[in-house]
């Protein structure tokens, strides 16, 4: 962030320390905090200092700050996310059951993937994915079903930007990403494998809402080389469409869910 770019009230810089940790780096040094927020090292220490002091922020023992359970607590109260997950965890737990493997949900949040709920697998690939965490659209199940159904300058924006190669299989070239992208939307569903986390392979699937409009996507994420589609699809989208018919009989949240994308226009 250039000089010109730094918050200058108190106000922004405390947002601006917070937002440091939007992409969804579990712990961060103080030095990347400032780095991120465009502050100076002593004005963020102060400020750190006292975030960790009330709860917002919390001091590892190695140094470094990751965000706190008041925080936590105050953010998962949000009403368009918190009913999406009260409604998705009976259909979560069905899928578990049916598949004992990662099972989880996410929203779009500008460019990026939301994860709002997920649970682990124990006897699944290890993932180290966490609620609230951030992930990149291009390299993921649910990212690859959010894209799909994107608004068109969304999509753009992304095959506009970088494609970070993250595992071996990373999707790094617009043009073949934008042949998936519309793949996905096509067959209803989609596959990575070996592209965010080697190893690991992933099924997305999409969630509507009342008007039919994809606002989540439900995933499992399996080893590799047991991700037979045949295995996972059929329950997977099982479970979207019975989350999709509960969307539409009791969730009115949709218009919060998708505010951030004057963000994505800009």
């Amino acid at each position: 962030m250039g000089e010109r770019a730094r918050p200058v009230s108190v106000a922004g810089k405390v947002m601006a320390i917070l937002n440091a940790f939007a992409l969804g780096d579990v712990r961060l040094t103080l030095s990347e905090i400032c780095r991120r927020a465009g502050l100076p090292l002593a004005t963020g220490h102060r400020l750190v200092g006292e975030l960790a002091a009330g709860g917002f922020l919390e001091r590892v023992p190695d140094g470094t700050y990751r965000i706190g359970t008041r925080m936590w607590r105050i953010g998962s109260q949000a009403p368009a996310v918190t009913g999406l997950r009260e409604l998705a965890l009976p259909h979560m737990e069905d899928l578990y059951e049916a598949t004992h493997d990662n099972v989880q949900l996410a929203i779009r949040r500008d460019l990026r993937v939301l994860v709002v709920e997920r649970l682990r697998g124990t006897r699944s690939v290890p993932v180290l994915t966490q609620v609230g965490q951030t992930l990149p659209l291009h390299t993921t199940g649910v990212g690859k079903v959010l894209l799909a159904h994107a608004p068109a300058e969304v999509r753009e924006a992304v095959l506009a930007g970088e494609l970070t190669r993250h595992a071996a299989r990373s999707i790094t070239d617009a043009g073949e990403l934008r042949r998936c992208v519309e793949q996905v939307r096509r067959s209803g569903y989609a596959v990575t494998r070996d592209e965010m986390t080697l190893g690991a392979a992933s099924v997305g699937a999409p969630v509507r809402d009342a008007d039919g409009e994809v606002v989540a996507a439900l995933s499992l994420v399996a080893r590799t080389r047991s991700a037979d589609l045949r295995r996972l699809l059929p329950p997977l989208t099982t479970a979207a469409r019975a989350l999709s018919r509960d969307l539409a009989a009791h969730w009115r949240g949709r218009p919060d869910l998708f505010s951030a994308d004057r963000n994505a226009r800009a």
